[in-house]
């Protein structure tokens, strides 16, 4: 069996170790530490907004967002179909209820027509909604000149989830500044990891600093434990916060190095009669997180994403289907949706191909191989 490449793993860039040591050092094994403030101020500095707030993971930081904006039992939470669950699933620990709205064509991420459609309908229904989460899915930025016009016209602020999106840009603008809140992850398989972790970040300090003070427990200013308020046990750790810090070093070569594997993709496989990619539109700039392709089976003579899948798999070569879309979860199945076809289609005929930044050259040779093979069967 030949070696297995994996779809997006982990790429260490040597530094990581040096702000480990610093914790040790410094004897700061907790969620405090120049570690974790270093690492909120380097990414602030590269956002370009100074409140950025370091917690546990990228849904804990969807989950703060949430409480900081007061969503509560009873309210409405708007929200792409088409995405991780972990983007729904904040909502449903408010006791909220998901509104889901399908994708475009040109982004797949969230379809402004249909998020006013949406809007609308829940009005008319006597139900406005509190809040949106506008989701730069794969690294895509969503269209968000449309969305936030809606936005404000509608008076609902933007949860921006960038877990996928971190070197993104809309409009010259980088993907984690363009919302009233906005999210990153750092999970394992991110284009930097800290092996677990998130970042909430936002304009308004006020809301950064209620942030910090829930996921700290919501400890109250006194000289002992009082707790006035549920709060939670959010904060990132200082060795976690070390790995991130290492990471943020090197991202700039990690997007340029994504952004190479998808136009190799492209140069190899986009001639093909039924092989399609998601690409930029005008004013959009992708980190490409993963290079995702859409197999047509009725231009490939009967050859389907499935088959392919299958193919590689067989061939040690990680891949993965698109997202399956929340309102065909069972869990979601009772959330008001939204929807074209859209975000099903591409789960049934889309493919994540093996995107990693140490992916070598003989490593993407044989993935474009293993799929020329298929199709040419």
């Amino acid at each position: 069996m030949q070696e297995k490449i994996w779809l997006s793993p982990p790429h260490m860039s040597g530094n990581e170790q040096k702000y480990i040591q610093l914790a040790f050092n410094e004897n700061y094994i907790a969620p405090v530490g120049s570690n974790l403030t270093g690492f909120e101020k380097e990414l602030g500095k590269y956002l370009g907004v100074p409140n950025v707030l370091m917690l546990t993971s990228g849904t804990s930081a969807i989950h703060t967002a949430m409480m900081v904006l007061g969503i509560k039992d009873g309210d409405e939470v708007i929200a792409p179909t088409f995405t991780f669950a972990a983007c729904i699933n904040p909502i449903i620990y408010q006791r909220a209820m998901p509104i889901l709205v399908d994708s475009d064509q040109e982004s797949w991420n969230m379809n402004p027509v249909l998020l006013e459609k949406a809007i609308l309908d829940r009005i008319k229904r006597g139900k406005k909604p509190k809040a949106m989460v506008v989701v730069h899915l794969y690294g895509m930025p969503a269209k968000m000149n449309t969305i936030r016009e809606i936005s404000n016209r509608f008076e609902i602020p933007i949860i921006e989830d960038a877990a996928e999106a971190l070197g993104s840009r809309h409009q010259n603008q980088l993907c984690g500044t363009l919302g009233d809140l906005s999210i990153i992850s750092f999970n394992g398989n991110k284009i930097i990891t800290t092996s677990g972790g998130g970042a909430l970040i936002s304009r308004n300090s006020q809301y950064i600093s209620r942030a910090r003070f829930l996921a700290t427990q919501a400890k109250d200013d006194a000289p002992h434990y009082q707790h006035s308020e549920i709060g939670y046990n959010y904060r990132m750790s200082n060795i976690v916060a070390g790995i991130g810090r290492g990471q943020l070093e090197v991202l700039n070569e990690r997007v340029k190095t994504r952004r190479a594997n998808h136009d190799f993709y492209v140069n190899r496989l986009g001639n093909i009669p039924g092989i399609t990619f998601l690409n930029e539109r005008e004013g959009a700039y992708s980190n490409y997180w993963l290079t995702n392709m859409v197999v047509n089976p009725l231009l490939t003579d009967g050859v389907t994403r499935e088959t392919i899948r299958l193919a590689l798999d067989a061939a040690n070569i990680e891949t993965r289907p698109l997202w399956k879309p929340m309102h065909l979860q069972p869990v979601f199945a009772h959330c008001p949706a939204y929807v074209d076809g859209t975000s099903e289609q591409l789960f049934n005929d889309g493919l994540c191909l093996p995107s990693g930044s140490n992916l070598t050259e003989a490593q993407k040779e044989r993935i474009v191989s293993a799929i020329l093979k298929v199709i040419k069967k």
